[in-house]
């Protein structure tokens, strides 16, 4: 199953995919790192920030492994890179 999830972009991430925001179709479960999988496989060019973003579910931080998620129609899922500025 899947569910429609709106996907936040900010800052470098927007930029990198051109989009501040987009309705993405997602498996219902997923793992925080398998979301980024298939984020990756949409936009390659977040590959960038490989090493750096961390994802946000329903406004939640969640690290990048193995966290069981469970998305339900009308989420949001913010990839936010790092932020720089003094």
């Amino acid at each position: 199953m899947t569910a429609r999830v709106t996907v936040l972009y900010f800052a470098k991430s927007a930029e990198l995919t051109g989009h501040r925001s987009e309705v993405v179709p997602l498996p219902v479960a997923t793992s925080s790192c398998q979301l980024w999988a298939l984020l990756l496989e949409l936009h390659p060019s977040l590959a960038a920030l490989q090493d750096q973003v961390v994802l946000a579910v329903r406004q939640q931080y969640v690290a990048l492994g193995d966290q069981a998620l469970l998305l339900a129609d009308g989420d949001e899922v913010a990839v936010v890179p790092p932020l720089s500025g003094g």
